[in-house]
C-alpha cells in the first residue's frame, strides 16, 4: 500500500485518479478547495493552492505518489488578454506546483522511490490559437517536470500527462452541448475527445510499479491529435 497525495482531487480527472488509487489499495490523502463526498476512504483536507501553506496539512512522513492537478484554460486571443492574465496562469499551474513540491519534497524523498505526476496540455507541443497563456504555463511545468527529474533521479521519478481537451468541468464551457462535444471529437484522430478516465489510468499507470523505468517524459494521451494529420 502507497501513500498517494492529490492536489485538486474533488472532481474531473483528479476525482478518477483517486478512485484508481482507492481500488487498487492505496492510502489516498486529498487536498481541495471542496470535498468530493463520493470518494468513500480517500482522507480529505481543505486546501487551496493559490492561498494555503502545504506544511499546514497533515500528512505521512512518507508520501509515494504524488499528483498535481489545479489546472486553467483561458482560451482567447492574445490581444484581448492582458498581463494579469498570464499571471494568474502561471501562479496556478506552475508557482503552486512549485511551493507544493518544496513543500513536500522531505516526505517524498522519505519514499524509496516516489513517483510525481504533473499535468501540461497537447496545446505546448502543438501550436494553437487563443492558447497563449495556458501553453505558456504548461510548457513551464513540461521544463521543470524535467529538470526536476535529472535533479533528484534515482530518487523521485516525475512525469507529465498532456491531455487534448478532456469531458471534465474544467473544459465545460467548451463542451456545454453535444453538438460542441461531437464537433471538438472530430478534430481527432480517435474521433472523440477524452475523458478524464482516460487520463486517470495513465496517472494511475505512471504512480505504479509498471512504469518504475520511466521518469522525465511527457506524454500524449490526446486521442492521437499531436502525432497525427489525417486531412
Amino acid at each position: 500500500m502507497k501513500n498517494i497525495l492529490i492536489i485538486g482531487g474533488s472532481s474531473g480527472i483528479s476525482a478518477a485518479v483517486a478512485e484508481l488509487c482507492l481500488a487498487q489499495g492505496h492510502r489516498v490523502y486529498l487536498a481541495s478547495r471542496t470535498k468530493n463526498e463520493a470518494l468513500k476512504g480517500a482522507i480529505h483536507q481543505t486546501f487551496d493552492v493559490l492561498n494555503d501553506a502545504i506544511e499546514t496539512l497533515v500528512l505521512p512522513e512518507q508520501i509515494d505518489g504524488f499528483v498535481y492537478a489545479p489546472g486553467s484554460i483561458n482560451l482567447r486571443p492574445f490581444k484581448m488578454l492582458k498581463a494579469v492574465t498570464f499571471e494568474k496562469d502561471f501562479a496556478i499551474n506552475v508557482m503552486g506546483l512549485i511551493n507544493t513540491v518544496q513543500g513536500i519534497l522531505p516526505k517524498l524523498m522519505a519514499s524509496p522511490q516516489a513517483s510525481l505526476v504533473f499535468y501540461s496540455t497537447v496545446a505546448v507541443g502543438v501550436g494553437m490559437p487563443f492558447h497563449t497563456s495556458v501553453a505558456m504555463a504548461k510548457g513551464a511545468v513540461e521544463g521543470f517536470a524535467r529538470a526536476l527529474a535529472a535533479e533528484y533521479a534515482p530518487q523521485l521519478r516525475v512525469n507529465v500527462v498532456a491531455p487534448s481537451l478532456t469531458q471534465t468541468p474544467l473544459a465545460g464551457r467548451l463542451l456545454s452541448s453535444e453538438e460542441k462535444i461531437q464537433n471538438m471529437g472530430q478534430r481527432h484522430p480517435l474521433k472523440r475527445v477524452g475523458t478524464a478516465e482516460d487520463i486517470a489510468q495513465m496517472t494511475a499507470f505512471l504512480l505504479g510499479e509498471q512504469s518504475s523505468w520511466m521518469t522525465g517524459q511527457v506524454l500524449g494521451v490526446d486521442g492521437g491529435l499531436s502525432k497525427l494529420n489525417l486531412s
